[in-house]
């Protein structure tokens, strides 16, 4: 069901106004989104107690009034340490889609303009890379160079780079084939001109969907390798992190194994809600 201002479309686009319909769930998906935003810039401010600190002797403690989310392994603060570990999962996992996405839609629009030998070469070259299953090429380069946040960051961004430039690609030939591009290019505009005005705006859209649906990929992926070891190393923490360090937690019944999983869950289905549900314009039938 659409949720719409209670003026009319006609009087908003007499108005001026953005004249749009966006849909509940998208708002849902955009609160969320945003408290966890909030959360993973303001996280250690906000934890009640220092991540690593030792704050009760009983481990797997229940929820309480003192601890919200219960305690860990070691008896440590669970709540503290999830809005803590938010930093490290939203903020990997936002430059690495943020690199893939630009290097790929950059390298995806050169390559449909340009087209020839550059474009058969790049593109078959990704085609066959693009085929090397995530998780096994992140536990592979992570295992034998380390774990850090740039090489976790690098790492995500090459696994998911070759699926942006595709989907760019894509988009950009369908576009370079239009009329104005051939008038652009008939002026002796060139490649850069053709790129940034005539091809980017138009894909935009699309772009910023697909960064949306890659970005919930990349939050599992980096939560997959955490909880197998390669991610986030400790003291430090991220979601994932968390799963693997309270996974005996669940023979007890503990919740400290439970709120990890919520966080990674609640801030996935958010983003697909809002990716689902964008905002969509609605056209006067004056106009």
């Amino acid at each position: 069901m659409a949720v719409s201002d209670s003026s009319s479309p006609s009087e908003n686009a007499k108005a001026g106004g953005p004249n749009f319909v966006f849909n509940w769930v998208g708002r849902i998906g955009l609160a969320v989104i945003l408290f966890w935003a909030l959360v993973a810039l303001a996280g250690p401010y906000l934890a009640p107690y220092p991540p690593g600190e030792i704050v009760d002797w009983d481990y797997f403690g229940p929820v309480s009034s003192q601890y919200w989310m219960g305690t860990d392994y070691l008896g440590r603060d669970i709540f503290s340490r999830i809005i803590t570990g938010a930093r490290y999962t939203v903020g990997i996992s936002l430059a690495a889609v943020t690199l893939a996405c630009t290097i790929g839609v950059l390298l995806g629009m050169i390559a449909a303009v340009a087209g020839g030998w550059f474009d058969m070469i790049l593109s078959r070259f990704l085609d066959a890379y693009n085929g090397i299953p995530a998780l096994l090429f992140g536990l592979v380069v992570v295992a034998a160079v380390g774990s850090s946040i740039p090489v976790l960051i690098l790492t995500l961004t090459a696994i998911y780079m070759p699926g942006s430039y595709r989907f760019a690609r894509a988009l950009a030939v369908n576009i370079n084939t239009m009329d104005f591009v051939t008038v652009a290019r008939a002026r002796g505009e060139g490649t850069g001109y053709l790129i940034l005005r005539e091809i980017f705006p138009n894909i935009l859209g699309p772009v910023l969907a697909d960064l949306g649906l890659r970005f919930v990929f990349i939050v599992l992926v980096l939560s997959g390798l955490s909880f197998l070891g390669l991610g986030v190393q400790p003291p430090n923490a991220d979601w994932g992190a968390l799963v693997r360090e309270n996974i005996e937690g669940l023979s007890f019944g503990a919740p400290a194994v439970i709120f990890p999983s919520i966080a990674i869950a609640s801030l996935t289905i958010s983003v697909n809600m809002f990716i689902d549900n964008l905002p969509i314009r609605i056209r006067d039938r004056s106009e």
